[in-house]
């Protein structure tokens, strides 16, 4: 029993740190946010490195797996 209650006290504790700034928890960032946050690093690595085919082949396995 103390140790579970010793575990809640953590997580609690770590949630309110997490909150004081202003800080979600880990792992619950909304897809589109995340796609918002990646795109712009990607198109310019693509273009720094000229890797057109490279986003083209990446981009149709997605779609594959995705199953489109």
């Amino acid at each position: 029993m103390a140790a579970t209650a010793s575990r809640t006290m953590i997580r609690t504790q770590g949630r309110k740190a997490f909150a004081a700034f202003g800080v979600r928890r880990p792992g619950t960032r909304h897809p589109l946010v995340a796609t918002a946050m990646v795109l712009p690093v990607a198109a310019l690595l693509m273009v720094a490195f000229g890797g057109w085919q490279a986003v083209v082949t990446q981009a149709s396995s997605v779609g594959v797996m995705l199953g489109r």
